[in-house]
């Protein structure tokens, strides 16, 4: 099958390998690559009708902008895909803004990060049946064996994975600690060696786990030349913006996402106001900010 892929950066580019790995036929459009067409106008041409383009850029202002190129190049017939981490408000926004051309519009929730081109994708599609199952070989292509599954309407691929990426913040923070108890005990445990074991029978054996393995025998142990300050891009806030909406809760992965927050502050305000109140009402005792410098 053909395909117009947008975006090759670590993502699309490995996409577009695995695609044609496949046996497919894929031209490429990115304005960082020379190798590619050089506008999207370009790529469109190189494409038979009715064409399918797929868009690997970062949500936000890039995926809107290439959008709403999209829709004054692509015909009536055409599909476009959104393979980035959109909001799924927006999503249901871009399918209702190309169904009055005839333009169809399939949201793609994509997970498998750098890894995907060797063991596969895992594909949560949402938006119509017709152009989910036209580009349904491309989708079978990049997923591994039962990685691939149209689950709903517009909106509803992005819907979740977003949700997915809500619960790997979770995962994720639940590792961070429970290894931050054992660093700081009073036993000299070999954290590599316990994520190692725990790969084997254990309940909390993952994935994730594996490649916490991997990363101590990197970097060793503790981690030593990793700074501790982790972004979050977005899917977090909206998965606790959507749990209070439908008034669920979601303690654990709200304070996953605190947890990013106060990764990435030198020094926190909140706790010195709490040094200074203990000081005030029960003159504990507080460290001055010169002698902590010194």
């Amino acid at each position: 099958m053909q395909l117009g892929m947008i975006g090759l950066g670590r993502m699309g580019a490995n996409m577009t390998k695995r695609l044609e790995q496949g046996g497919h036929e894929v031209m490429t459009y990115d304005p960082k690559v020379a190798s590619t067409a050089s506008t999207l106008a370009e790529l469109r041409d190189q494409l038979d009708a009715p064409r399918a383009f797929w868009m690997m850029v970062p949500a936000g202002e890039i995926t809107e902008s290439t959008f709403q190129q999209l829709l004054d190049l692509a015909a009536p017939g055409d599909t476009i895909v959104d393979g980035g981490n959109s909001n799924f408000h927006d999503s249901q926004r871009r399918y209702a803004e190309a169904a009055p051309r005839g333009i169809h519009f399939v949201d793609v929730g994509v997970s498998g990060g750098i890894w995907g081109l060797e063991v596969g994708y895992c594909l949560m599609a949402g938006g119509d049946r017709d152009p989910v199952a036209r580009i349904e070989p491309l989708l079978l292509t990049l997923a591994p064996e039962n990685g691939y599954a149209h689950v709903g309407p517009s909106g509803a691929g992005h819907f979740v994975k977003m949700v997915h990426n809500g619960i790997e913040y979770g995962l994720m923070e639940a590792y961070a600690e429970g290894f931050d108890v054992m660093r700081g005990s009073e036993f000299d445990l070999d954290l590599h060696e316990i994520a190692g074991i725990w790969r084997y029978g254990s309940v909390v054996r993952s994935w994730l786990l594996e490649l916490l393995h991997d990363a101590f025998e990197k970097d060793g142990s503790h981690l030593e030349a990793i700074q501790g300050y982790v972004e979050d891009s977005g899917e977090g806030r909206w998965t606790i913006a959507e749990a209070i909406a439908e008034d669920v809760p979601v303690p654990v992965i709200t304070a996953a996402l605190f947890a990013r927050f106060a990764s990435r502050e030198d020094e926190s305000f909140a706790a010195k106001v709490t040094a200074a109140l203990r000081n005030e009402f029960g003159g504990h005792a507080v460290k001055s900010a010169e002698a902590t410098k010194q």
